[in-house]
């Protein structure tokens, strides 16, 4: 078995957890700690680990601006 752990300091973790989770295969598993998104993904071969990740990564990029546009509309409907 592979495994990576992904670690990732962002503004709002709970927020990013939250939209990462729906796309968590059962081999992985996301998690907020200390404030950051912290995903764990177990796989059977290198390869497999890999394009998991990478599609890990680019999901996370998509939560990340997601919960950064939500908060700047909800600043500015606030003011």
């Amino acid at each position: 078995m592979r495994r990576a752990t992904i670690r990732t300091a962002v503004a709002h973790p709970e927020r990013v957890a939250a939209a990462l989770r729906p796309d968590n295969t059962q081999e992985m598993d996301t998690r907020v700690e200390d404030g950051a998104v912290v995903t764990t993904i177990e796989r059977e071969t290198t390869g497999g680990l890999r394009s998991t990740a990478d599609d890990y990564v680019v999901n996370l990029d998509v939560a990340v601006r997601t919960a950064q546009l939500a908060e700047r509309h909800t600043d500015t409907t606030h003011e």
